[in-house]
């Protein structure tokens, strides 16, 4: 059972990578503007430009250009970006551990707040903590990311002067691009575990329990957690994927070197092999994540089936 789910996704994975690839491909070239011309300085003339694209391999059809870069991809070679004269492979393995750093600091702060203000708010429903948290969530879920960007280093970076507000280097400097990105996710998450616990807490099975004499701190967190902590993780896993494709606001506002940053630089310089190599990478993270998130799931409740 688990390994005929398991090949069914993997096989599912690779028709949603091999669309992406004629997305991207495609996509990249709609977009105004030649990477030719982009190399070249403003004084070049149309001859010089044929020319390069002729050596970059941009005068032949779009089919033959497709078909060569996924031979590429099938063997290990992602081709040179046009931009940094380099393997594109190579400047994505040099950026990624950047975005791992930022995705993984954004997990903990986001979870670490939001999961027991979620559960207190959903034991507590109606109370004064209850109406916090609920305001707490509606903030996250309303503010936008830039105008939220842009508070944080206005507070912190400019008027308290605490905090950092470009670069990269030691914990001070991932502070503001975590919280930044994690706001919006432990909003969700608060009002998830709110909701998931107050439908678990109706249930009559918490109820019996709680009449047997058990604490209720024990039935809370062993109990009525575990049963709501799903839907918490579908989103989490979600957001990971997303993270992990690069936060190209975060990332691009706190000069943070990662995927996302190089992502939004890659576009503007319309440099397609980097762009499409992007684009596919972030596609896998989101389906090797999704993959997770199923089989945690079918983990923690037997009622969720691989199939």
């Amino acid at each position: 059972m688990f390994w005929r789910y398991l090949l069914k996704r993997l096989g599912q994975t690779v028709v949603v990578l091999f669309c992406v690839s004629i997305l991207a491909f495609a996509l990249v070239r709609i977009a105004p503007g030649s990477p030719a011309r982009m190399m070249l300085p403003d004084t070049a003339t149309d001859e010089q430009v044929a020319a390069m694209e002729a050596e970059m391999g941009l005068d032949q059809p779009m089919v033959v250009q497709y078909l060569r870069y996924m031979a590429g991809v099938l063997t290990g070679d992602l081709g040179t970006s046009t931009a940094y004269r380099t393997d594109v492979g190579q400047i994505i393995v040099e950026r990624f551990p950047a975005t791992v750093q930022l995705t993984l600091a954004t997990i903990l702060v986001s979870l670490l707040i939001s999961i027991p203000m979620g559960i207190i708010a959903g034991i507590k429903q109606g109370s004064v903590i209850d109406f916090l948290a609920m305001l707490f969530a509606l903030l996250g879920q309303a503010m936008s990311t830039v105008w939220l960007a842009v508070l944080m280093i206005y507070i912190f970076s400019v008027k308290l002067n605490w905090l950092p507000s470009l670069g990269m280097g030691g914990i001070e400097y991932l502070i503001l691009p975590a919280v930044t990105l994690g706001y919006p996710l432990a909003a969700q998450v608060t009002r998830m575990g709110r909701s998931g616990m107050i439908d678990v807490l109706r249930e009559d099975y918490i109820t019996a329990t709680l009449a047997k004499g058990i604490p209720e701190s024990r039935v809370y967190t062993k109990y009525a957690f575990k049963n709501a902590l799903i839907p918490i993780i579908t989103i989490v896993g979600m957001q990971i994927g997303v993270f992990l494709g690069g936060a190209i606001v975060v990332e691009t506002v706190f000069s943070w070197s990662g995927i996302g940053q190089l992502t939004n630089m890659a576009v503007g310089n319309r440099d397609y092999q980097l762009v499409q190599s992007l684009l596919l990478v972030i596609a896998a993270c989101g389906a090797v994540v999704n993959l997770l998130v199923d089989l945690i799931n079918a983990a923690i409740d037997p009622r969720v089936t691989l199939q």
